[in-house]
């Protein structure tokens, strides 16, 4: 962080208040969505240079800054939230931010599942032979088609890293939700955690996710949201293997930016999170490449 943030610590209370202060002439919903949407699209656009997505979100970027009346604002707000997953990654901020907001019970009639029990379920579920899954393929997939703030997501994530496991390379997240703006903000939290994968805003029942899991075909009626992890040389490795019907293994551990012509934007990069699995330390990209 820089030190004009320094006196920011990332906490509830922080975000609330700062919050607030953009509800004065809107409901709190409308701003919520802005504010969710204006981030999912700057962390969208610093790599997913897409041009169909690229230039729409960058539209819908500038709506929602208009609409809201500053960027300095919205600046605060995510560094909040960077600064609260930094303090703490075992936590589903933002679904907590949202119910606490009562934007949930009230606008959708949601009501998010505790993160205690999101914990507790990725624990009982990732089991001993996780490592011999990744070793035997490759790297493992999670999926939640119901994904929310991503939550579930987000505890499986910590509970791989409480295993040792290296989930930023040998991982893939995968989320899907009908509803747009809880969508992004799995988004953001997935980002920011250094999870590569994507999320699908659509309804797994009657649209539900087609082609591979690494290659998805985003059909109609379908949007998807790349974490920028999910463009680090790994993943573009094993999705360039599979689209040339090679070994999923041959791009699995040990591939270097060396050895690829894929190269990873360090500058871009360096605002997520990049844990040392062998120490379990988490540290900020800047110095983890």
């Amino acid at each position: 962080m820089t030190a004009k943030n320094d006196e920011i610590i990332g906490t509830e209370k922080e975000f609330l208040d700062i919050f607030k202060t953009l509800c004065y002439s809107r409901s709190a919903w409308e701003v919520w969505a802005d504010v969710m949407t204006a981030i999912a699209c700057s962390l969208s656009n610093a790599t997913d240079h897409t041009p169909e997505r690229y230039e729409k979100r960058e539209r819908e970027y500038k709506q929602c800054i208009g609409r809201l009346g500053s960027v300095e604002v919205i600046s605060k707000l995510f560094v909040v939230i960077t600064m609260a997953m930094e303090r703490n990654p075992d936590q589903d901020f933002l679904g907590k931010m949202y119910m606490t907001l009562e934007l949930g019970s009230h606008w959708k009639g949601q009501f998010f599942t505790p993160y205690s029990i999101c914990k507790c379920m990725a624990q009982i579920s990732i089991g001993d032979g996780v490592q011999r899954e990744i070793d035997r393929r490759g790297y493992i997939s999670v999926n939640d088609p119901a994904c929310g703030a991503g939550a579930t997501l987000v505890a499986a994530a910590n509970s791989l890293r409480d295993k040792k496991i290296n989930y930023q390379r040998d991982v893939l997240f995968i989320g899907q939700d009908i509803d747009r703006v809880v969508g992004m903000m799995c988004y953001i939290q997935l980002s920011l955690l250094g999870c590569p994968g994507y999320v699908a805003i659509a309804n797994t029942i009657t649209n539900p996710l087609c082609g591979s899991t690494l290659i998805p075909v985003e059909k109609e009626g379908q949007e998807f949201w790349f974490t920028p992890f999910f463009s680090r040389t790994e993943w573009c490795g094993r999705r360039l293997a599979e689209s040339l019907g090679l070994s999923k293994l041959l791009f699995s551990k040990g591939i270097t930016e060396e050895k690829s012509q894929i190269t990873v934007d360090k500058e871009k990069m360096k605002n997520y999170f990049f844990f040392y699995f062998d120490e379990q330390e988490a540290n900020n990209g800047s110095d983890a490449f």
